[in-house]
């Protein structure tokens, strides 16, 4: 047997006796009860934990695997348990049926269960459902995943083999899904079993907790519901043309992104959570999106945006500038008038107005090089990104915690955050429109690539005399993709490293599911993948 195959059988093991895996189980909350460690923790800091667990009850390295999951499970425990029963989801694998007896069906969801009794499964699935869980016999995390993404749930009990809990830990943790694990006794496709009374204790956990996770999609539906026509009215009350077109530009399409990260901040920072305070930061922040939107397109010669024509394009130059201005004007406007202390008013009129200032430096930055067919390094580049979309996220994620009362270590750390972040999301934007092929490309599209390029022909002037076509050649033939996806794993690694010093446990788990979203995979097809 290969020996890396007799390495991981030997690890992948659940202890037999019920005694072990009881005084394991114990020993885990204490040590993560005594370290105060917040989720979601890397798979290093679970090796680490485990191996204490491991060294200090003197039990067989051959369970440190098992070890992880129970360390897993402690960090998570608090908060799985303040999660109502009808948010959490329990997770079956089909291998616990009776293979040769089981009366069960199975459909694109899994198995359909038939109350043969025959197995464990009905008598589970009754005690989860009596307490109003959503239950599934199936395989597989993507299942877990969509069902997140979908707003459908908030947290999961799951039962599996060691090697399906140990695969699911980098997607589970990057979303950063609430979990328990439950591993099967013993490896196999058939006729498995389970620690019965483990699972029912976890199934029941149950308590009282001020610090209830925040749903990611739930709120960014209810986002987007303020940005219907009859909310708009509330704030755009004029019938001229003005208000008219600014009412259209509101109401259109993207994510929200920055309105719902706004949203998230003050939610979790704030002890009131008003409603009107929380619809008009939302709203107050999309002012500023759109504005900015239409003077980029205005500068960009844009003709497209949300699949239909840039305002510009369909009246004018002169009416989209004054658009872009009354929505920035509005949105100073909505701030001032917020039910706040004025103190607090003050300091976000103060950030705000430094954001946009930034903002600007650095679009004309941008300008400039275009505009004179300047060359640029990766760290022009990468400051451009930071002073553009960085700060952009910065002024919303930051209004938010400024209202909701946040501390000033968390703003700074949200400061840098919102840096790294937006640095990501430009590389990211580059390569996946590259990926993409659009027709109407201009090699100014991909500046991180252009960077790249320039700084991989020994600074020579080459990009002037390119073509679109000639471009991507270039790009090709120096490899230089790989290049680009490199820097983009860097600043999403250090988004990570910021998000684990937020001691805010609602912020940090809601801006690691919107890091899930947004940064997923994407392979040299272009295609996205989980």
């Amino acid at each position: 047997m290969d020996r890396d195959m007799e390495k991981k059988e030997s690890l992948l093991k659940v202890p037999g006796d019920v005694q072990t895996r009881q005084k394991m189980r114990d020993e885990a909350k204490m040590l993560i009860s005594r370290e105060n460690i917040l989720p979601p923790v890397s798979m290093e800091t679970l090796q680490d934990f485990a191996g204490e667990l491991i060294n200090k009850l003197d039990i067989s390295d051959k369970y440190l695997d098992f070890a992880k999951v129970l360390i897993g499970n402690e960090t998570w425990r608090t908060t799985v348990q303040t999660i109502p029963f009808n948010r959490r989801i329990l997770l079956l694998p089909q291998c616990l049926k009776h293979n040769a007896e089981c009366k069960g069906t199975l459909d694109e969801m899994g198995l359909s269960c038939a109350g043969c009794k025959r197995c464990l499964i009905d008598d589970i699935l009754d005690e989860a459902e009596n307490l109003g869980y959503t239950t599934l016999v199936a395989e597989g995390t993507p299942i877990i995943l969509k069902l997140v993404e979908e707003g459908s749930i908030d947290a999961v009990i799951g039962v599996s083999c060691m090697e399906a809990l140990q695969e699911s830990f980098d997607p589970v943790s990057r979303a950063a899904i609430p979990v328990l694990g439950i591993p099967l006794l013993f490896d196999g496709c058939v006729n498995t079993e389970i620690d019965l009374n483990w699972l029912l204790d976890e199934i029941r956990l149950n308590g009282q907790n001020d610090n209830i996770p925040l749903s990611v999609p739930l709120l960014k539906n209810k986002v987007n519901d303020y940005f219907t026509d009859k909310k708009l009215e509330e704030h755009f009350t004029g019938t001229n043309d003005v208000d008219k077109y600014a009412r259209e530009m509101m109401s259109v399409g993207g994510q929200r992104m920055r309105p719902l990260m706004s949203v998230l901040s003050y939610l979790a920072y704030s002890n009131k959570e008003k409603e009107n305070i929380v619809a008009s930061i939302a709203m107050i922040i999309e002012c500023f999106h759109k504005a900015s939107l239409i003077h980029d397109d205005i500068q960009d010669n844009a003709g497209q945006r949300y699949n239909t024509g840039t305002l510009h394009k369909k009246h004018g130059v002169p009416v989209a500038i004054n658009v872009g201005d009354y929505l920035i004007g509005k949105g100073y406007q909505i701030l001032a008038k917020l039910p706040i202390k004025k103190e607090t008013i003050a300091k976000c009129l103060q950030m705000v107005s430094l954001s946009h200032i930034n903002i600007t430096q650095g679009q004309g930055a941008d300008i400039t090089i275009v505009q004179q067919n300047q060359l640029f390094t990766t760290e022009q580049a990468i400051e451009i990104f930071k002073l553009k979309t960085g700060e952009a996220i910065k002024v919303a994620l930051l209004l938010g915690a400024i209202v909701g009362e946040a501390n000033e270590n968390d703003i700074r750390i949200l400061e840098i955050f919102a840096d790294v972040f937006g640095i990501a999301y430009q590389v990211r934007d580059d390569l996946n429109e590259f990926y993409e092929c659009d027709v109407q490309e201009k090699i100014s599209d991909y500046p991180i690539l252009m960077a790249l390029l320039y700084e991989n022909n020994q600074g020579l002037n080459v990009l002037s005399n390119l073509n679109v076509k000639e471009f991507r050649a270039e790009i090709e033939k120096l490899n230089l993709l790989p290049k680009a996806e490199d820097i983009l794993q860097i600043y999403i690694n250090n988004c990570y490293a910021e998000l684990d010093k937020l001691k805010n446990l609602r912020l940090r788990l809601s801006l690691y599911g919107v890091m899930g979203k947004v940064f997923k995979t994407t392979n040299s097809d272009g295609k996205k993948e989980s």
